[in-house]
């Protein structure tokens, strides 16, 4: 934990890392931010666990973070996946109530923490801040209804709108395509909600139309409309 002021410094690395910060003032950052934690977690670790209450809102510096809940059966069900730049935990800070899902390290990570009376207190301080967050949780609503849409779908649209969820939230673009991180086929199943084998044999015929390309760490995506038309 640190309790000294942020340098001017540190608040310029926060702004590049972490979307919500930008545009936020340097007044505003520097003192509501004094109580921030920076922590190393390895891969398959809980952060977060259901029903725990929600202390502080995190920020997720780099690394790959599962988001899942359970089913009426038990059965684990993959919400989200969420990388650099994306915050976890803070529904439950607003609502000042128990956490509703799980947050585990798929690989190593770093995560900067606020408490969440901090957080609460720089949304009403900066109201751009108030807008950034509506605009995570629209984004996170527009996804989740198009997966409700598409979930009597054929198994190959649903696997590519599996992909194309992971484009958009942590998607970086290059000459030769957006890549994503190439996933635990037991992710993408979660996710998409197909059976494994399913996922494999789906994301076989996507790759022999050259719609996606897979390289041990990650997939590369040519064009993301060729996906899309096969969910349109």
């Amino acid at each position: 934990m640190d309790d000294t002021p942020l340098s001017p410094a540190q608040i310029q690395q926060l702004r590049e890392a972490i979307p919500f910060f930008k545009g936020l003032s340097e007044d505003s950052l520097a003192q509501y931010l004094t109580h921030f934690s920076i922590r190393q977690h390895p891969a398959n670790q809980v952060i977060l666990l259901e029903h725990d209450w929600g202390g502080a809102v995190y920020f997720i510096l780099g690394g790959w973070v599962k988001i899942r809940t359970h089913n009426a059966d038990g059965k684990e069900v993959t919400l989200n996946i969420v990388g650099k730049g994306e915050i976890v935990g803070e529904m439950a800070a607003i609502e000042e109530a128990p956490r509703s899902t799980d947050a585990i390290t798929l690989t190593s990570v770093e995560v900067c923490s606020i408490p969440a009376p901090d957080f609460f207190a720089l949304l009403k301080a900066e109201p751009l801040a108030g807008i950034h967050l509506a605009q995570l949780i629209a984004k996170r609503l527009r996804q989740l209804n198009r997966r409700l849409r598409l979930r009597e779908a054929e198994s190959l649209a649903r696997v590519a709108d599996t992909l194309l969820f992971l484009a958009e939230g942590q998607g970086s673009s290059t000459s030769q395509g957006t890549l994503i991180p190439n996933l635990p086929h037991r992710e993408l199943s979660s996710i998409s909600g197909l059976a494994r084998e399913t996922v494999t044999r789906s994301l076989t015929k996507l790759e022999k139309r050259g719609l996606i390309f897979r390289e041990p760490d990650q997939i590369r995506i040519p064009n993301l409309e060729d996906l899309e038309n096969l969910i349109s």
